[in-house]
C-alpha cells in the first residue's frame, strides 16, 4: 500500500516546528475553519439523547434519508433509502467499491495526477492501475478520448474526481455525460469523487449520477470533511444500485460494524440545517485562490493556472530546472513554507507543486513574499 503524502509532509512541518522553526502550511487538504455551531450542537443533543450504541450497518435510517434530500438538492435526482450507506469518511466508500467490483488484474483507470488512496488501493485488492496523464493544456481535465484508449477487455471500473485534487479542475457537462455513456455502453463501472463539489468558483457541478441515477452503473461518493469542515467527524456516505448498496452492507459489518451513531445526527443537521457556513468559507476560498494564483504568477519559475473548483492550486515550476520533490524539501527545510511535490499525486505531478490554500490570506501574503524573494519577482 502507499500513503498520503500531505501526512507525510504535515509530520516533517511539525517536526520541525518543535524544533522551534516557523513554517507556514500549506500541505494539507483540510478546511482552516470551525465546524458550524448548530453541527456541534446536534451531536451533543444525540449524545443526551443516547446515540451512543450500535445503529444499522448501512446508518440510521432517517440520516439516510436526510441523504436523499441533499443528493436531490445538489444533483437534481432524489435517490431510494436503499442505494444510501453512510461511512466513517468517504475513503471506505472507494475502498468497498473495488472489493465489491473488481477481482485480481481487472483495471482501473483514473487521473493522473490524482489522490493518491485511488493508485494506492488498486494496487491493495490485486488490481491494475490504469492512470490517465492529465494536461495542463487542456485544463487538467480527463476526456472521454483519453479514456477510450486505456480501455480494455478487463476494464471494470473509471474514477472521476471533479472538481479535482491536486489540480481544481472541473469536468465540463459534455465530458461528464460521454463518461457516463461510456460506461453504459461497455458495462464498466463509474466512481464519482465529488467531494469538493461544493468548492466552485466559475461555472457549475456536473455529476454522472444524474444519468442513471445511481441505479446502473454510477457510485456517487461524497463527505462532510470538506464542505462542512468536519474532517476529524470521519463521515462520508455513497449512493448507489440497491444491490451494490448490500455488498458495501456486508463490508461494514465486517469491518467497522456501522458509523458512530451520534456524529451521524450531527450530519443528518449538516445536510439539512442552515448552509450559512458553507456559502461564507466558499466565498473566502475564492478570494485566497485569487490572491495565491495571482501572487505565484509573479514569481519566476511559476506558472498557475486559475482553477475553477476544491481549493488547491497546481502551479507548473518546470522552469527551476529541478526535480518537484526537490522543490518541496527546500521550500521546507530552507525557507519555511509546507506544500506537496506534484509526484505525491503521481508521475504525472513531475514539474509541478500544489499549495492548499487553506490558510489565512496574511500567511499566503507571506508566503508569496518569500518565494518573490527566493525566486526574483517576474
Amino acid at each position: 500500500m502507499g500513503t498520503e503524502s500531505a501526512f507525510e509532509s504535515l509530520a516533517r512541518a511539525r517536526a520541525l516546528e518543535k524544533e522551534g522553526k516557523r513554517v507556514l502550511h500549506f500541505e494539507i487538504g483540510e478546511p482552516d475553519f470551525p465546524t458550524a455551531p448548530h453541527i456541534n450542537d446536534a451531536a451533543k443533543k444525540a449524545l443526551d439523547a443516547g446515540y451512543t450504541h450500535y445503529v444499522p450497518a448501512p446508518g440510521i435510517p432517517e440520516v439516510r434519508e436526510a441523504v436523499c434530500e441533499y443528493v436531490e438538492r445538489t444533483r437534481g435526482f432524489r435517490p431510494t433509502v436503499d442505494q444510501v450507506i453512510i461511512s466513517p469518511g468517504a475513503k471506505p466508500i472507494l475502498f468497498f467499491t473495488l472489493l465489491a467490483v473488481c477481482d485480481k488484474n481487472e483495471q482501473v483507470i483514473y487521473q493522473d495526477p490524482g489522490f493518491p488512496i485511488y493508485e494506492s488501493m488498486i494496487r491493495y485488492i490485486g488490481g491494475k492501475p490504469v492512470p490517465v496523464r492529465l494536461k495542463q493544456k487542456n485544463g487538467f481535465r480527463m476526456t472521454p478520448e483519453d479514456i477510450m484508449k486505456k480501455v480494455k477487455e478487463r476494464t471494470k471500473l473509471i474514477i472521476l474526481n471533479t472538481p479535482h485534487n491536486p489540480t481544481g479542475a472541473v469536468s465540463s457537462e459534455e465530458d461528464v455525460k460521454a463518461i457516463s455513456d461510456l460506461c453504459h455502453d461497455k458495462g464498466i463501472w463509474l466512481l464519482a469523487d465529488e467531494v469538493y463539489h461544493k468548492f466552485l468558483y466559475e461555472g457549475k457541478h456536473f455529476s454522472p449520477s444524474v444519468h442513471d441515477r445511481c441505479m446502473d452503473h454510477t457510485i456517487l461518493m461524497d463527505g462532510l470533511s470538506k464542505t462542512y469542515a468536519m474532517t476529524g467527524w470521519r463521515l462520508g456516505f455513497g449512493v448507489m444500485p440497491p444491490e451494490l448498496q448490500e455488498k458495501l452492507t456486508t463490508l461494514t459489518i465486517n469491518s467497522v460494524s456501522c458509523t458512530s451513531a451520534f456524529s451521524q445526527m450531527a450530519a443528518r443537521e449538516a445536510l439539512l440545517g442552515p448552509q450559512d457556513s458553507v456559502t461564507a468559507m466558499v466565498d473566502e476560498f475564492r478570494l485566497r485562490r485569487d490572491l495565491i494564483v495571482g501572487g505565484l504568477n509573479q514569481v519566476k519559475g511559476f506558472r498557475c493556472e486559475n482553477p475553477p473548483g476544491a481549493f488547491y492550486v497546481f502551479p507548473n515550476i518546470k522552469k527551476l530546472h529541478l526535480p518537484s520533490k526537490d522543490v518541496e524539501m527546500h521550500l521546507l527545510r530552507d525557507l519555511g513554507i509546507a506544500c506537496l511535490a506534484g509526484t505525491a499525486f503521481g508521475a504525472g505531478g513531475e514539474g509541478y507543486l500544489r499549495f492548499s490554500y487553506a490558510s489565512p490570506r496574511d500567511k499566503i501574503s507571506e508566503m508569496l513574499e518569500i518565494l518573490k524573494k527566493e525566486y526574483g519577482s517576474k
